[in-house]
């Protein structure tokens, strides 16, 4: 994409997350400023849907649908980044600021309660325990989405697509959230989501507003996000290979987890001049109608580079995701095997479903799930 003009540059860093030779970190990026743009917008979104219902005309609805992706947008950025950092006491490093924010998210976005999801997270998605029957991730696989080794890629898009698909598999899913948030939570973690629901659903119905409620906030809050959440579930960790002998170490824990960038190469300027058209056009199809949504609705904030937090979970630089893992591996990533990526949403989710496909079918089997994890099942939702 070197071909595009110089200010468009730093903006296709962002959205691919692989920055070109010779970029500088962006000072900017900040734990406060990664906060305050999920927060506006969430907010902004909510704006432009209740602009569109309040509107007269059916053409207005059409707004519904902006509306409802940046909604979704600072949703999944407030979950995948800011609630994970908090969980690692890495967000702003301070543990009663962190966990308070982290509360306050779990609050909002009616997901697993802070403190356990912290305990698990740390304890069994980075710890040895990772990518085995202990870890939430393998159980989400194995339990939410009913995939297992031994099917092929094919029959694995079917069922995760007929599962986003379905009002049954929703409804589930939404009930898990609600138990894996309510279950065993802080009392003011409680206070804060039965308050703030209250008061919001008190207030729309005494104006008569409830249903910008139901579909400006609530639309993005449950099916939307259990989309997305479902599609980034399936990009996260590649299964390990069943004769791999040796299973510790960073050489191993390395190799479970890429980089996924996004958009595709720019036509060739040695291309004739009608084929060079052609192929601008498709090239600007597919960033807009392929890569956007992906970038933009599913592979949020940092989960492009998800590979260099599993390498340093705690680095202040976090906020700086893109620039610091480049860096990190420009200078060999010391201790660690050689990066690796992929290029895509569907090209991810192909590589974890291969591996899945070829694992070890008695070491995932949901068979044991019980004897090796306590965890109820209901909280495997959480990604």
């Amino acid at each position: 994409m070197r071909a595009l003009p110089g200010f468009l540059q730093y903006p296709l860093t962002l959205f691919t997350g692989k920055p070109i030779a010779g970029q500088k970190p962006l000072s900017w990026w900040t734990p406060g400023f990664h906060l305050a743009t999920a927060g506006l917008s969430m907010l902004f979104g909510v704006v432009i849907s209740c602009t569109g219902l309040a509107l007269a005309g059916p053409w207005f609805l059409l707004l519904l649908l902006p509306g409802w992706a940046v909604t979704l947008h600072g949703m999944r950025n407030l979950r995948m980044m800011i609630y994970h950092q908090c969980s690692h006491r890495n967000m702003y490093r301070k543990q009663r600021l962190d966990a308070a924010i982290g509360r306050a998210t779990s609050s909002l976005l009616i997901i697993q309660n802070f403190a356990r999801y912290s305990r698990e997270h740390v304890a069994d998605h980075h710890a040895a325990h990772h990518m085995t029957l202990r870890d939430p991730t393998v159980q989400a696989f194995l339990v939410s989405l009913d995939l297992h080794p031994g099917m092929t890629r094919r029959q694995m898009w079917r069922r995760v697509l007929g599962k986003i698909a379905s009002p049954r598999f929703h409804l589930t899913f939404a009930v898990a959230r609600v138990r894996s948030f309510w279950h065993a939570s802080d009392p003011a973690e409680k206070a804060i989501s039965v308050t703030l629901y209250a008061v919001a659903a008190a207030a729309t119905i005494a104006t008569g507003t409830w249903p910008m409620l139901l579909v400006a906030w609530f639309v993005p809050l449950f099916p939307l996000f259990q989309v997305s959440n479902t599609l980034r579930l399936c990009v996260k960790h590649t299964f390990p290979a069943r004769d791999l002998a040796v299973r510790r170490g960073k050489e191993y824990f390395g190799g479970l987890t890429n980089a996924i960038f996004i958009g595709e190469a720019a036509p060739s300027p040695q291309l004739p001049a009608l084929r060079r058209a052609a192929g601008w056009g498709k090239w600007a199809a597919r960033m807009l109608f392929v890569h956007a949504p992906s970038r933009y609705l599913v592979l949020t904030g940092d989960t492009v580079v998800h590979d260099f937090h599993h390498r340093y979970p705690a680095t202040p630089k976090w906020s700086n995701y893109i620039f610091e893992r480049q860096a990190d591996a420009d200078n060999g990533s010391p201790g660690w095997p050689a990066y690796r990526e992929t290029y895509g949403l569907v090209s991810a989710i192909n590589l974890v479903f291969d591996s899945l496909s070829v694992a070890d079918p008695e070491e995932y089997s949901v068979t044991r799930l019980r004897a090796v994890s306590k965890r109820e099942l209901f909280a495997a939702f959480d990604d």
